[in-house]
């Protein structure tokens, strides 16, 4: 199995003019950048990085927003035989020193907006050799320019990698300090099957399968201009780009720090994108609106070279996927899949194939539902389990083995990823994801899976985003609290929003306490922060949250 860098290398090749990179609009963004372009820029950053030390298995953190800096600094990484390491942009101070340090990143590439933090925490992480500065008009202190250090370097040489060469992919979870997912090469190319599986071929197992493969992706018509909607610090986006460049594709990013779904649709339009990563309903609502806007004001997006919409990390409902179906012939890839594994299930949504259910998912061919005792769930029964997939799965978390055999767990003689999601398995052999549980709220002895209840809510015409979280109860030992935003100019009474979940979920599940706040915090990656939930809820309710 080749390694990331050695097949971009030989893709760079193979038409050094084709696109590879283009960030914001064409007004604002200009033309891409050519794979010929990235490849040699990568080659001397990666030189620049040799010179100061860095090499096999040392760690380079980016600390960016998405741009092609991102994709250029990982490439560059590989070169070297380096890991890249992903960085919240949110981090302050205490969080981005305990990464670095729990890293030992020897490199940190930040964007010049975030440069305060980085010369804050720089004398308190010791490993690290050279600070490298995004854009900006004045350098600080300690830090090298980016475009400058690439200028100043000739080409690193191509050298012999390995495909169990890493990267790594913090993931903040649920609960505790941030633990990095040890992902191999080439563990990561074997989740690409289904990407080959369109051209009836095998996943390559060298340099020269990988290149005839890009060929025949472009001889089909299959050449992928994705749009990295999605931050590329979280794995949507991120395993997403990793692919779609192994396949000769293209990926733009946004120029906007915060999302704006009109500048999505213009980039889907100029750039004649053919595939969107974004992360759920915290996405498709905003981008819903927009084309509505634009609908309205008789200026509809055009979206004809648009093919897929991939989703993963998040609930996606239904009704936003057939509202997006409604605007746009395409197909909807509902991944359910975590930062410890790929390929948990997958739902598709086309406009021949009607409707389908929020969280209903076929399972992945390496995938099941496993009981606390290592059963497979039987279909039909009810019974809940956690999924587990195998085959091509990470290492597991750096420097943490006991969280690692908490996770990566060996049942029967086959090592899984159960990263902690809970589903049940119906009798035609989906399943029905219930949610991670660890946000698990217990009431009264009964489990009660946020999402679930959450996306209930939603269905509400008057609701614009929900949260739910359990709050300390002397009677049910958590309560099931609700922190609701509503849609602008919308009115509701808290008794029937309760009557509305409770008319579609067992009443145990319903809240029992309904907290309205303006907006629902979420991260960049739009997932739920369960943490300004539970605080929020707490406050508003004047109890003490369990800590």
């Amino acid at each position: 199995m080749p390694d990331f860098a050695t097949v971009w290398e030989a893709i760079a090749d193979l038409d050094p003019t084709a696109d590879a990179l283009a960030h914001g609009d064409v007004a604002t963004g200009g033309p891409p950048r050519s794979w010929g372009a990235m490849e040699d820029r990568a080659a001397r950053l990666a030189a620049a990085f040799a010179d100061h030390g860095v090499g096999h298995d040392d760690k380079v953190a980016l600390y960016l927003y998405n741009g092609p800096e991102y994709i250029e600094t990982e490439f560059a990484a590989f070169k070297q035989r380096a890991v890249p390491c992903n960085v919240n942009y949110r981090y302050l101070a205490d969080e981005l020193t305990y990464l670095l340090t729990n890293a030992d990143a020897r490199v940190v590439v930040f964007d010049h907006s975030l440069a305060e933090r980085v010369l804050e925490v720089r004398d308190r992480c010791p490993a690290l050799r050279l600070l490298v500065q995004v854009g900006g008009d004045e350098v600080v202190d300690g830090a090298v320019a980016y475009e400058e250090l690439i200028a100043a370097h000739d080409p690193a040489p191509r050298i012999a990698r390995s495909d169990d060469d890493l990267w790594f992919l913090y993931t903040g979870g649920t609960t505790g300090n941030p633990k990095a997912v040890m992902w191999p090469h080439g563990n990561l190319m074997q989740t690409m099957v289904v990407h080959y599986a369109v051209i009836e071929r095998e996943v390559p197992t060298s340099v020269a399968e990988a290149v005839d493969a890009v060929r025949e992706y472009r001889r089909r018509g299959r050449h992928i201009r994705l749009l990295a909607a999605a931050p590329l610090m979280h794995g949507t986006s991120g395993i997403s780009s990793l692919q779609n460049l192994t396949l000769g594709g293209m990926i733009a990013t946004l120029a906007s720090r915060h999302f704006d779904a009109h500048e999505l649709w213009r980039v889907v339009q100029e750039r004649r994108i053919t595939q969107l990563t974004i992360v759920g309903d915290a996405f498709a609502r905003p981008m819903l609106r927009a084309l509505d806007e634009a609908a309205a004001e008789g200026r509809p997006y055009d979206l004809s070279s648009l093919r897929q919409i991939l989703s993963s990390g998040v609930m996606w409902s239904n009704e936003s996927k057939q509202a997006l179906l409604a605007y746009h012939d395409m197909t909807l890839f509902d991944s359910l899949g975590s930062s410890e594994g790929v390929g948990f299930g997958a739902q598709i949504a086309r406009r021949d194939e009607g409707e389908t259910r929020t969280a209903r998912f076929r399972l992945g061919p390496n995938a099941t539902v496993l009981t606390d005792d290592g059963r497979e769930v039987e279909p039909g029964s009810g019974e809940v389990g956690m999924l587990a997939v195998g085959g091509a799965i990470p290492l597991g978390y750096y420097k943490d083995p006991d969280k690692t055999a908490a996770t990566f767990r060996v049942v029967a003689g086959r090592r899984w990823s159960m990263p902690g999601d809970f589903a049940t398995v119906e009798a035609d052999g989906t399943i029905t994801l219930l949610g991670r549980g660890s946000v698990c709220i217990n009431s009264g002895g009964e489990k009660i899976y946020p999402e679930e209840v959450e996306e209930a809510l939603k269905t509400h015409p008057a609701v614009h985003d929900a949260n739910v979280v359990g709050l300390p109860d002397e009677r049910w030992g958590q309560a099931v609290t609700a922190v609701v935003s509503l849609e602008p100019g919308a009115e509701v009474d808290d008794a029937e929003l309760i009557a509305h979940v409770k008319g579609r979920l067992a009443h145990y599940k319903a809240p029992k306490t309904i907290v309205r706040v303006p907006e629902i915090l979420r991260g960049p990656n739009g997932k739920a922060d369960y943490r300004w939930a539970r605080d929020t809820a707490a406050e508003a309710v004047g109890v003490t949250p369990a800590t």
